[in-house]
């Protein structure tokens, strides 16, 4: 009979026992998965930002799109469209923030990579030195997807963490 020495807990253990508390206090709130608002938010997936509680979001408000940057990657247009075509989006609201981490890497980050496991990554990284003109990037591959039928409503902030406000960033700069 073999005696396997305790499992260490881990983070994961710690996010399923808070779900479990989560679920004991749950009650079905009753609706689809149309957001209420009509608005996607796309956001970089830093720690730093509780989009929920600085936009003044309740559940079941908006779809959140959330990647690396916030930066409108093929996939991002995949979930807006499905958002906008299948389940009534018609705004979308690009977040990018101060101090984001792509601001230090390159596409040497894939290079790397490559070095390292011996394959190269299929996905560009995505970094950028200027976040404004990021945004504004972000704004055009929105406003310029043929897959997306409502481009009108489309705006770009910058979240500062240090502070919570958003700046909005004019496309035309």
């Amino acid at each position: 009979m073999s005696t396997s020495a305790p499992r260490t807990a881990t983070v994961t253990d710690r996010l399923v026992e808070a779900n479990r508390a989560y679920a004991a206090r749950f009650t079905d709130p009753g609706m689809g998965a149309r957001p209420v608002l009509g608005v996607a938010v796309v956001a970089c997936m830093d720690a730093r930002l509780d989009l929920h509680a600085a936009l003044g979001l309740e559940l079941g408000d908006c779809h959140t799109i959330r990647n690396a940057g916030g930066v409108v990657t093929d996939d991002t247009i995949r979930s807006l469209t499905i958002s906008q075509r299948a389940l009534g989006t018609c705004s979308v609201a690009l977040i990018h923030h101060t101090g984001c981490g792509l601001q230090t890497l390159t596409e040497d980050f894939r290079h790397e990579l490559e070095l390292e496991v011996g394959q190269r990554p299929a996905w560009a990284v995505e970094a950028f030195r200027d976040v404004d003109q990021d945004v504004r990037q972000s704004m055009q591959r929105v406003r310029t997807s043929p897959f997306l039928p409502h481009t009108d409503d489309v705006r770009g902030f910058v979240f500062d963490v240090t502070t919570g406000l958003l700046r909005e960033i004019d496309p035309n700069s």
